[in-house]
C-alpha cells in the first residue's frame, strides 16, 4: 500500500495540507516547459518497451510523482523497494527535463556501485531510448574529485617529490630501507607511462590498480591543488576538463560526498541546477556529518611542521613544540566525547592553533624569483599548515553546535582503538546546513529503499531539515513523502522470525542458547545463510560455534578470513556456506537466489552507547525536550536493520527467512517502530516454524 504525506506553508505557520497523491493525473504539470507527470510515465513506457522491460506499477507511480516534485517545486522523498527499478524511474523524468529547459540534473549517489549502474548501464541506454521522444539524446558526465584523477603539473615536476613528507602521518616508523620502495618504485614507473596515454587521467579506469601510496605521487587533493587560476598547466587538467564537460550536459553523476563539499563550499563544486536527485538518500546526513568532520593529532601537526620545512624552508619551533605537547595532553586525556575539557589539553590545542597562524604568516609572500617547484612546495605547505590552523580553530571554540571526543585514532568514532590518541570535531546536526545549502537552493527528490522509518517520513525529513514546523517561517519546507511499494510479494515470499524466548542481548559475548540457536538454524537452512553480527568479535564467535556444531559440511565464511568481494563470491557460487559479517555486509550484499535463504540477525543494531557523536545528538534531543533513545538510536537502528532485512529477497523467486535473535524486536515499546520499518514479511515468533520453513527451501522440487 502506498502511502503519501504533503506539508506545505502557509503564512507565518506550518499546516498540514490534505493528502495528495503525485500519482494522481489532475496534479500540475511541470512548469518552464519541463515535463507533466503523464508525459514523464509515457516516456517511461517507450524507455521500457525498447529495453524489453515490463511495466512496474511502482516505478510508474515514481516517475509521476518526480515529474510532480519539479513541476510544483516541491521536494520529494520517496521509498521504492528492491525490484521497483527506481534509478530509471527519476532518470526518465529527470533527463527529459534537463533536454527541454536547458538546465542541469544532478544524480547524487552514496555507492561506487550505483554510480557504475548509473553511468555505464542505465544512462547509455535511456539516452538513446529517450531520443526519438526529444530534440536530441541527453547528455551526461560523471564528476569526482580532483584525487581520483593524475596531476599534470605534479607529473611535470610543479610540486615536490618528497616521499616521507607525504607519508609521514600514520608511517610505521623504524629505520632500515622501506620493503615497499620497490614495489612503489615500479608503481610510479607504470603510472608515469599510462599517463602519456590516457585520455581521461580517472583512476578508476587504470586496471590493475595501484596501491594508494604510489597514486599520492601523481595525484593532489582539492586543498593542495593550486587552482585554474594559479596553475601553469591547467588547461592540460584532467580535473579541469571533465569540470567543464560537466557544464556542458544535461545529467551530471556524482556522489554524496562531493554534494556535500559543493553545500559547505557554497555551491562552487557542481554546475548550477535545479534538481538534484539524491539516490541512497538514508545515506546523505551520515556522508555530509563525515566530510564536515575534522582531526587534529600530533602525527598532523608534526607532517604540517616537516612540510612547512622541506617545502618552503621555514622552520617553525613553535609548532613543534605545540605538536608535542599535543601528544603528551592527549595521552593522560580519556576517551571519549569531550563535555569538559582537560586543561592541559585546551591549552595544547590553543597553542597549535596559534603556532599554526604564525606559521601562515610566514608564508603569505611567495619568495621572489620561485620557479614552478618552488610554487608548488609553498602551496603544499600553506594547504597543510592552513588545515592544522583550521581544525585547531574549531576545537578551541568549543562551540555548542559542534561535538568533540578523543580516540585512539586512525578517524574512528569510538572511544580508542589502540592507535595513536587524537581529536575529533564532528556538528552536532547537519540538518540545518542541508536544509539552507541544499534544500533551500533546488528542488531536491530523494530516493532510498529505506526512507519511511515507522512507516513514516518524518524522521528522515528532519534528518534533512524538512520539518512540518517551527518558530520560523524558514523552517517550514514544502515536501511530499511517497511510498511506491515493491513489486515483491514480501508476505509470501519471506518470514520474519523473532526469537522472544531468547535472553536479551548483553555485554560478555553471546550466550550459549543464542549459538544453539544459530547452529540449528543455519543446519536448517543446509548453509546458505548471511549472518549480519553487531560486531566482528560476535562474528567470528557465532562462526567458530557453528564450526564447532556442524563441521566441515556446512562450511562458514567470516569477514576478515579473505578480500570481502571474493568471500561474497565464494558465498554466492556455494549454497552450502555460510557468511558471518558485520557492517559491510549489512548493505553491501546482493545475491539472489538460494544461497541466501535466511539472513540472521545477532541483535539490533543500535549505536554504540559510547558512539561520542550520536551520544550528544541523542542528549540534545533530551535537552529539547524530546526522546533522545528514539530519535536518534532508534531511528539509526531501523535504517541499519531494514537495510540488512533487505538482503533476502532480491527478486521474484526469492524465497527465506529473517531471523532476528534479539527478543527486544517483540517485547521492546519501540518494537512496534522498528518493524514497521521492515518490509511486510509474514511473522513468527516460533522456532519451529521457522526450521521447518528452511528445510523446506532446500529440499529437491
Amino acid at each position: 500500500m502506498a502511502t503519501v504525506s504533503t506539508t506545505t506553508s502557509r503564512g507565518p505557520a506550518t499546516e498540514t495540507a490534505g493528502a495528495v497523491d503525485p500519482a494522481d493525473p489532475a496534479d500540475p504539470a511541470a512548469g518552464d516547459g519541463g515535463v507533466g507527470a503523464e508525459e514523464a510515465v509515457r516516456l517511461l513506457s517507450s524507455v521500457v518497451d525498447v529495453l524489453g522491460g515490463q511495466r512496474r506499477e511502482g516505478q510508474e507511480r515514481m516517475a509521476r510523482a518526480v515529474a510532480d516534485a519539479v513541476g510544483t517545486r516541491r521536494h520529494l522523498l520517496v521509498q521504492a523497494g528492491t525490484g521497483t527499478g527506481k534509478s530509471m524511474a527519476y532518470l526518465v523524468p529527470a533527463a527529459a527535463h534537463a533536454v527541454r529547459t536547458g538546465r542541469a540534473v544532478v544524480v547524487s549517489t552514496a555507492t561506487l556501485a550505483l554510480q557504475a549502474q548509473v553511468v555505464e548501464r542505465d544512462l547509455p541506454r535511456l539516452a538513446q531510448a529517450l531520443a526519438p521522444h526529444l530534440e536530441r539524446e541527453p547528455t551526461w558526465e560523471l564528476l569526482k574529485g580532483r584525487a581520483n584523477y593524475l596531476c599534470r603539473n605534479k607529473l611535470d615536476g610543479g610540486f615536490p617529490v618528497e616521499e616521507a613528507a607525504l607519508f609521514d602521518v600514520g608511517a610505521a616508523g623504524g629505520g632500515g630501507e622501506d620493503p615497499g620502495a620497490g614495489r612503489l618504485g615500479r608503481e610510479v614507473v607504470r603510472l608515469r607511462e599510462w599517463a602519456a596515454t590516457t585520455a581521461t587521467g580517472d583512476r578508476d579506469e587504470l586496471d590493475p590498480g595501484v596501491s594508494e601510496r604510489a597514486w599520492r605521487q601523481v595525484s593532489v587533493s582539492a586543498r593542495e591543488c593550486l587552482g585554474a587560476q594559479r596553475c601553469p598547466v591547467a588547461a592540460e587538467c584532467f580535473s579541469e576538463r571533465v569540470r567543464a564537460r560537466a557544464r556542458t550536459v544535461d545529467v551530471v553523476v556524482t556522489n554524496h560526498a562531493m554534494t556535500a563539499i559543493d553545500a559547505l563550499e557554497g555551491g562552487q563544486l557542481l554546475p548550477e541546477h535545479d534538481l538534484l536527485v539524491v539516490d541512497e538518500a538514508h545515506e546523505l546526513a551520515d556522508r555530509v556529518t563525515a566530510v564536515a568532520t575534522a582531526e587534529l593529532s600530533a602525527a598532523v601537526v608534526a607532517a604540517a611542521s616537516r612540510r612547512l620545512r622541506r617545502s618552503a624552508g621555514v622552520v617553525s619551533e613553535d609548532l613543534d613544540d605545540a605538536g608535542v605537547a599535543l601528544d603528551a595532553a592527549l595521552e593522560t586525556a580519556p576517551p571519549g566525547r569531550l563535555d569538559r575539557w582537560p586543561e592541559q589539553l585546551a591549552a595544547a590545542v590553543v597553542s597549535v592553533r596559534d603556532a599554526a597562524r604564525a606559521s601562515l604568516s610566514l608564508l603569505k609572500d611567495a619568495g621572489e624569483g620561485e620557479d614552478g617547484e618552488q610554487r608548488g612546495a609553498r602551496h603544499l605547505a600553506r594547504a597543510a599548515v592552513q588545515e592544522v590552523f583550521t581544525t585547531a580553530s574549531r576545537l578551541a571554540e568549543d562551540a555548542d553546535h559542534d561535538v568533540a571526543w578523543v580516540s585512539g585514532g586512525g578517524g574512528g568514532r569510538g572511544p580508542g582503538s589502540g592507535a595513536r590518541p587524537a581529536l575529533h570535531v564532528a556538528p552536532l546536526g547537519v540538518a540545518g546546513l542541508l536544509r539552507e545549502r541544499v534544500f533551500a537552493e533546488r528542488t531536491v527528490v530523494a530516493t532510498s529503499a529505506t526512507l519511511a522509518l515507522g512507516g513514516a517520513f518524518d524522521a528522515v525529513a528532519g534528518s534533512f531539515g524538512l520539518r512540518r514546523g517551527g518558530p520560523r517561517p524558514a523552517d517550514a519546507v514544502p515536501w511530499t513523502g511517497l511510498d511506491v511499494g515493491s513489486p515483491f510479494d514480501y508476505p509470501r515470499q519471506g518470514i520474519l522470525y523473532v526469537a522472544r524466548h531468547l535472553p536479551p542481548p548483553g555485554r560478555s559475548g553471546a550466550d550459549g542458547a543464542v549459538l544453539d540457536e544459530i547452529a540449528a538454524l543455519v543446519e536448517a537452512a543446509g548453509g546458505r545463510t548471511l549472518g549480519l553480527f553487531s560486531s566482528r568479535r560476535a562474528a567470528e564467535e557465532a562462526a567458530a560455534a557453528v564450526r564447532e556444531r556442524l563441521g566441515p559440511a556446512l562450511p562458514v565464511l567470516c569477514q576478515g578470513d579473505d578480500r570481502l568481494p571474493r568471500l561474497v563470491s565464494r558465498f554466492a557460487d556455494d549454497p552450502a556456506t555460510s557468511l558471518f559479517g558485520t557492517l559491510s555486509l549489512w548493505q553491501g550484499v546482493d545475491v539472489p537466489g538460494s544461497s541466501c535463504s535466511l539472513v540472521l540477525v545477532d541483535r539490533i543494531p543500535f549505536p554504540r552507547p559510547d558512539d561520542p557523536l550520536l551520544s550528544a545528538r541523542a542528549r540534545a534531543v533530551d535537552a529539547a525536550g524530546g526522546n533522545g533513545f528514539l530519535s536518534v538510536s532508534v531511528s539509526h537502528a531501523a535504517v541499519r536493520l531494514a537495510q540488512g532485512a533487505g538482503r533476502l529477497v532480491r527478486a521474484s523467486a526469492d524465497r527465506g527467512v529473517v531471523a532476528v535473535l534479539d527478543p527486544r524486536l517483540a517485547t521492546a515499546r519501540y518494537g512496534a517502530f522498528l518493524r514497521a520499518s521492515l518490509p511486510p514479511f509474514w511473522g513468527t515468533a516460533s522456532p519451529e516454524v521457522a526450521r521447518d520453513a528452511l528445510r523446506r527451501l532446500r529440499a529437491p522440487g
